[in-house]
């Protein structure tokens, strides 16, 4: 689009101001219709996305004056667009942030040496000072590093008591045991994961979405839509939590690798 002022004059082209609005109200319109045709509201993204849905709404409707700066604007849309399958990356560049040169001058030869007054000697004895014990704790830190080094060595040199080893292998034992569990989305659903008591998502994930979770100890995932939901558990074959429409519950123990 091209503003002209007269005949016969070049154009005038359009601020960066303009070139935002317009482009805003572009991807926050595409951004709306796919929302709509995965039937999902701007609540169910605000769980997924964290994001407050005074900002979502505004996105979708081009209020410039209700967002932050251009560059939260784009990373904005880009959790956005992510939370409806699409590449958030590619599709926010297309929104742009503008940019404003920086001119450096330099005034050095037009200064003189005699014209430093005491304030500058005196920063510069503050930088010496400064400068002067940095390099002597950096001398001390190296002394201190090498006694550590021999000290280590000395240990590695030691063979480990029968105390110790029994311990490694106790915690080794540990370690080996986990389960992993995967979920794909056949439809969009509300799902909860507890992982060794501890509460890893709760929220809406749209349909074909997959996320993979680990733990040590415990596994819970917790459905509203047991049928939508295929799990899998130690990378094995996904099945159906349960039936469509159903609130299913499924708790999995930590089991030796």
């Amino acid at each position: 689009m091209k503003w002209f002022r007269k005949k016969d004059e070049q154009p005038i082209k359009p601020s960066i101001r303009q070139d935002q609005s317009e482009k805003l109200m572009q991807l926050g319109s595409q951004l709306a219709s796919l929302r709509q045709e995965k039937n999902l509201t701007l609540d169910e993204l605000v769980l997924f996305t964290k994001i407050p849905r005074r900002l979502l709404q505004a996105i979708e409707e081009g209020n410039l004056s209700d967002l932050p700066e251009p560059i939260y604007i784009q990373g904005l849309i880009r959790q956005f667009a992510d939370a409806l399958g699409i590449k958030g990356g590619e599709f926010a560049s297309h929104f742009p942030i503008g940019y404003q040169p920086v001119a450096f001058k330099s005034t050095w030869r037009n200064q003189n040496i005699a014209q430093f007054r005491p304030i500058h000697l005196y920063l510069f004895y503050i930088v010496l000072v400064f400068c002067s014990v940095k390099s002597l704790s950096h001398l001390l830190n190296n002394g201190t590093l090498q006694s550590n080094n021999r000290q280590i060595q000395s240990n590695i040199a030691q063979p480990p008591t029968q105390q110790e080893t029994s311990a490694d292998k106790q915690s080794a034992s540990k370690q080996d045991q986990s389960v992993q569990v995967g979920v794909t989305l056949k439809a969009s659903s509300w799902i909860s994961v507890v992982t060794d008591g501890k509460t890893a998502f709760e929220g809406v994930l749209p349909q074909g979405s997959s996320r993979t979770w680990k733990a040590n100890q415990q596994l819970t995932v917790k459905t509203n839509n047991a049928g939508g939901v295929l799990m899998s558990v130690n990378r094995q074959k996904a099945k159906e939590m349960g039936e469509i429409g159903k609130t299913e519950e499924i708790k999995i123990a930590a089991e030796p690798n």
